[in-house]
């Protein structure tokens, strides 16, 4: 009979809910979770079994969105660890919504499209927007030679464990650089790639075989990037590009295993970097005051290298032509990201005309950030606070520099997130404190309170598995589920009232029943603490709270509009959905009528509305808002001085005019022209 330790427990077979399968970075965090138990350890898709505990073996799978795989392990600690694993898998392994580019419809960009299209254009698939003149540097790496056959395995094995370590402390370097970041993130994915037991065994072997530790090295990272890069089908298209951070990794370890060969690029200033493939490692590390741009003949939009471009703020290409890895070095280019282009051929005029469409927004940019401090009226004296959306203190102390008048959203969830356990009390009024004391006693600060669920799942907070997960257990519904997480969220916050203008707002409220059940958790807190004076708000994301926002406002002191969820709520459209994120428009009649109600049912109650999703920093719907009824916009730190600047160029007359045309047309694309027109006008 067998003893439990050699028994096969199986659990249930979850779906998958990562809109991209198990990429690296949900690999990478169940790959760390189930290290932690001693059991033996497979995930099972169909006729594949393989082991839990390597992230290059999950991605592996080629697993999508949807997939059933089950658990299985056999051990000591083998029924904790099914029960663990399966929980995190149906959570989706702590994995906020895969970060897709979107079009930039920032104040500024209208400028980044007057280029005349050329014959000279190799066009690509945008990965990052914006616009950059620069001179063509070609990536290449170098060629690293390996002997095939090594010293003793015991040596062998030796060279590739210092290696490993070595490539591990640069990557923690890298890391702590980057700080708290998207980048950062990626980084610590490949630093779990170093740890891998399917790549370690798979080399181990080859130096088993008197090969040497490079040989064998090398032969593994290819072997299991191949494996990536040959699977088949559009929903592996975000594991394909995963390849390249196996090579990046590999070639990193090989770096210390080669003598001569140190790692780095030295950039000449004005680069346009032209690469087959470009590792984050490599993104990372270069000198981002040189760096203007980057194309890539591989990759996506998915891919970490653009994730990394869009935070950086420069432009790139992904899925050029190959034809520009035969351009000359310093070759003068002009690079749109934003319209997805390279002009290899520009004409002096083209030059000239893209350098002074970059001079004139890094001057408007300037003049913008020197008025950034003046309060934001229209011209014809309707007040309009312009606040910032942050995740932390740092980022505050950036928006208030940059002439933000408050907060208007505070995502409370970053504390939340990437973390096995939920923080403490005391953690989160630390983090909360730190923010109000940034901002001071006069300046307003909206707490929202979780907003998880859906397409952004916690680890330790497993949430049970469903159909239709943004039809179920999200935002506040979450909070009400989990009743004691929420009360420590709320004292957390009560005990910063003081500190800043306090205010309270729950994510994703849809029934009076919801808002009535949060407020009143919230006003037993309050009364336990003995906190001062907080404003109450709700989130309007789904039209349920437009339709009824007379009612809801007769019970919050204001409403923040969350126009990116409200649009798709509206429209019946998944915003990250390749096929239907472009018509996905904020700007459809549709969702301009659901601000329209919300803000005639505040009127009627005295209650003031704001915008905090990304029409809030949209030059085109500003005026539109504006003329709705919206007194108050939160928008990216960046944003803020363009946003102010535009709203004292307005006037709230001729905004409530534009704003009753518009909301009776029958099409965004007529919406978006009438718009246009307005802001040509506006400009002259």
């Amino acid at each position: 009979m067998n003893s439990p330790e050699e028994q096969l427990l199986i659990g249930v077979a979850v779906g998958i809910p990562n809109l991209a399968g198990l990429h690296a970075r949900p690999a990478a965090a169940l790959a760390s979770q189930a290290k932690k138990f001693m059991s033996t350890i497979r995930l099972v898709k169909d006729a594949d079994a393989v082991n839990a505990k390597s992230i290059v073996a999950i991605m592996g799978l080629g697993s999508q969105c949807g997939d059933r795989i089950s658990v299985q392990a056999t051990g000591s600690d083998a029924a904790e660890a099914v029960q663990v694993l399966t929980d995190l898998l149906a959570s989706g392994c702590g994995e906020n919504h895969p970060e897709l580019p979107t079009k930039s419809h920032t104040p500024d960009s209208p400028m980044t499209h007057r280029i005349a299209v050329t014959s000279h254009q190799l066009a690509g698939i945008p990965a990052s927007p914006g616009l950059a003149v620069g001179r063509i540097v070609q990536f290449r790496h170098t060629a690293m030679e390996v002997v095939e056959t090594g010293g003793t395995p015991a040596l062998e094995g030796l060279r590739l464990a210092t290696a490993l370590q070595e490539a591990g402390l640069q990557l923690e370097t890298l890391m702590a650089e980057l700080g708290d970041t998207a980048e950062s993130k990626i980084i610590h994915a490949h630093k779990e790639l170093l740890e891998d037991p399917e790549l370690l065994n798979l080399a181990a072997k080859g130096i088993e075989q008197r090969k040497s530790a490079g040989f064998a090295w090398r032969a593994a990272f290819l072997q299991y990037a191949s494996q990536l890069e040959c699977l088949q089908g559009d929903h592996n298209a975000m594991l394909r590009e995963r390849g390249i951070d196996i090579r990046d990794v590999g070639r990193r370890v090989l770096g210390q295993l080669v003598e001569g060969i140190h790692p780095g690029f030295e950039l000449p200033d004005g680069a346009i970097l032209i690469a087959s493939e470009l590792s984050p490692s490599d993104t990372a590390s270069f000198d981002r005051s040189k760096l203007l741009g980057f194309c890539t003949t591989t990759g996506g939009p998915t891919s970490h290298v653009a994730i990394l471009a869009r935070s950086f703020g420069i432009p790139a290409l992904c899925g050029i032509s190959e034809s520009a890895l035969n351009l000359a070095d310093t070759s003068l280019v002009v690079l749109d990201g934003t319209n997805g282009w390279l002009n290899s051929q520009p004409s002096v005029s083209d030059i000239a005309q893209a350098r002074a469409n970059i001079a004139g927004l890094n001057n408007k940019y300037q003049q913008d950030l020197l008025n950034a401090h003046v309060l934001a009226k229209t011209r014809d004296g309707r007040r309009i606070e312009v606040g910032a959306n942050v995740r932390h203190a740092q980022e505050t102390m950036e928006g208030v520099a940059n002439g933000a008048e408050g907060v208007g959203l505070l995502r409370s969830e970053f504390l939340f997130d990437d973390r096995d356990s939920a923080p403490s009390e005391d953690e989160q009024t630390t983090a909360y404190a730190a923010v109000a004391n940034t901002l001071g006693a006069e300046r307003s600060l909206i707490v929202r309170t979780l907003d998880v669920g859906g397409d952004k799942p916690l680890s330790y907070l497993p949430i049970p598995e469903e159909a239709n997960p943004f039809l179920g257990l999200r935002g506040v519904r979450v909070s009400l589920d989990q009743p004691t997480l929420f009360r420590t969220q709320l004292r957390a916050i009560l005990r910063c009232a003081g500190l800043a203008k306090l205010h309270i707002m729950f994510p994703m409220i849809a029934t009076l029943e919801e808002l009535r059940q949060a407020k009143s958790i919230l006003a037993e807190e309050q009364s336990a603490t003995s906190a001062g004076d907080v404003q109450v708000g709700m989130m309007v994301e789904v039209p349920s709270a437009a339709v009824l926002a007379e009612q809801f406002a007769r019970e919050v002191d204001f409403f923040s509009i969350g126009t990116n969820d409200l649009t798709q709520y509206t429209l019946a459209m998944d915003r990250g959905h390749p096929k239907l994120a472009q018509k996905a428009d904020g700007l459809h009649p549709a969702v301009l009528k659901m601000i329209a109600l919300t803000c005639e049912g505040a009127k009627k109650h005295g209650k003031w509305v704001g915008v905090c999703g990304g029409l809030a920093a949209d030059a085109l719907a500003i005026p539109v808002l504006i003329g709705l009824g919206v007194i108050e916009l939160s928008v990216p730190v960046p944003a803020i001085p363009a946003v102010k600047s535009l709203i004292q160029r307005l006037s709230l007359l001729e905004c409530e005019v534009l704003a009753q045309e518009v909301i009776q047309m029958g099409t965004a694309a007529d919406v978006r022209a009438r718009l246009s027109a307005f802001a040509n006008t506006n400009e002259e």
